[in-house]
């Protein structure tokens, strides 16, 4: 004979909540204490409390894909550019994005242009 489940360990139906009840909310003074506490770290960006262990490491496969996010950048120039066909497929191929990836590889070259000779400062070629 099959158990019968008791009322109990039916799962919970979601809280409906709307803003004005967060906001309404009678906080505790130990729970002010607590947000006051972990507001102050935050903005402080202590980060010391935080345990990394159970986060697993990344593998190289996942390294070697990353791509660095950039801000988002409103002073964009629209421009007609003529791309050799393979070097359009090729960044095709890296999915959706391909014309802002373009924008990032020549903003990365330009960063690390402009680091190589110091940020400002002329390269040989651009005094004479």
């Amino acid at each position: 004979m099959a158990k019968k489940l008791s009322a109990s360990s039916q799962p919970a139906r979601p809280k409906s909540m709307k803003s004005e009840d967060i906001v309404n909310r009678q906080w505790t003074e130990k729970e002010r204490r607590t947000l006051r506490r972990v507001a102050g770290r935050q903005a402080a960006g202590d980060d010391s409390r935080i345990n990394f262990e159970d986060i697993p490491r990344l593998t190289g496969e996942q390294l070697a894909n990353m791509i660095r996010l950039r801000e988002a950048r409103p002073n964009k120039v629209a421009v007609s550019v003529r791309l050799d066909a393979r070097v359009l497929s090729w960044l095709r191929s890296k999915g959706d994005g391909h014309l802002t990836r373009i924008n990032d590889i020549l903003a990365n070259l330009m960063e690390a242009e402009e680091g190589a000779r110091g940020k400002g400062g002329l390269a040989a070629d651009e005094r004479r």
